[in-house]
């Protein structure tokens, strides 16, 4: 057989020649280096997903979907998450079994058990429960019941990989030991100088990143009636809940505050109501208002476990002169 020539790019496999640079392009720096500010990827946007998506209706899984949005294949809410709203009828169940390293769940009403791989956790109104790879579950409503559900499959959909590991054991944190922390934060004599009243949750396998899974963050957090707390923003997704407000509390968000005024320039503004989730882009200023005549709750949700590992979070606080 007469010896084949190999040009470059191309390896002879016998008598085929296959071409290697096909997919290979190059970029001036400039054009390239900041894609989101070229509008080459899209950025991620501010959107509200109100409770009527889910606290009627039959049994189902409501999934708060962006990839249209993110420029996706696959669901996401985020880049890296994928957040649902689940309602369970009386007597019905829901099976799970995803893709992903965390699992959240927010009970936002109701009660009920879940089996995950032959155990029962039982959980009420306002617990959160967290679960890891490789969780095959059944949650069953012995009363009608609505979960705020979040999980990273995007993350692995983007990274092209399946999660095999469990790196914690499904974990219970009751309602009454979260509010009885954030009403000891809340509470405290300096709580009035604090940007934000709120508690983390931690699972103790994430001693490092102090997150609820080594991906996840959640904060559960207070407004107190007539709060104006200062913006602050952060490199990671929030995916918020609204636990409980009245009307007159309040999110503002953009990307530049007044150093005069010190607030946020032209915000976008986003009103609470009890069982909304809204989006929180990354690295925009944010800041919560309270001028109602109660209390108000939010629980957000982010990639930050994953952020902080990497060091990349980049919480700033704004600070008032005062």
């Amino acid at each position: 057989m007469p010896n084949a020539t190999i040009q470059p790019g191309q390896l002879a496999v016998g008598t085929v020649n296959e071409n290697w640079t096909g997919d290979a392009r190059f970029y001036e720096y400039t054009t390239a280096a900041d894609p989101i500010g070229s509008g080459i990827i899209s950025p991620v946007p501010a959107v509200q997903f109100p409770a009527e998506l889910y606290n009627s209706g039959e049994t189902r899984i409501v999934t708060l979907d962006l990839s249209k949005e993110l420029g996706t294949n696959y669901p996401a809410t985020s880049p890296s998450l994928l957040a649902n709203f689940i309602r369970i009828n009386a007597g019905d169940a829901v099976s799970t079994k995803p893709n992903a390293t965390s699992e959240l769940y927010y009970i936002i009403s109701g009660a009920g058990s879940t089996e995950v791989n032959g155990q029962t956790i039982q959980w009420k109104k306002g617990d959160f429960v967290t679960l890891p790879s490789g969780s095959a579950s059944r949650h069953t409503a012995i009363e009608d019941t609505t979960i705020y559900y979040i999980v990273d499959t995007p993350l692995l959909d983007y990274l092209g990989a399946t999660a095999t590991e469990a790196r914690f054991n499904p974990t219970l944190f009751t309602a009454e030991e979260a509010k009885a922390k954030l009403d000891e934060v809340a509470n405290a004599p300096d709580a009035h100088l604090k940007n934000r009243i709120s508690i983390l949750l931690n699972n103790k396998n994430f001693d490092q990143t102090l997150t609820i899974t080594h991906v996840l963050w959640a904060m559960f957090g207070i407004v107190p009636v007539g709060s104006n707390q200062a913006p602050h923003c952060h490199k990671s997704v929030a995916l918020d809940f609204v636990v409980d407000a009245k009307p007159g509390t309040y999110t503002l968000v953009g990307d530049k505050v007044d150093p005069e005024t010190k607030q946020i320039i032209d915000p976008i503004r986003i009103d609470w109501e009890p069982g909304k989730a809204f989006v929180t882009p990354p690295g925009l200023w944010h800041s919560h208002h309270n001028e109602s005549g109660a209390a108000a709750f939010i629980i957000p949700i982010q990639d930050a476990g994953l952020q902080t590992y990497l060091r990349t979070l980049d919480i700033q606080f704004f600070h008032y002169d005062e």
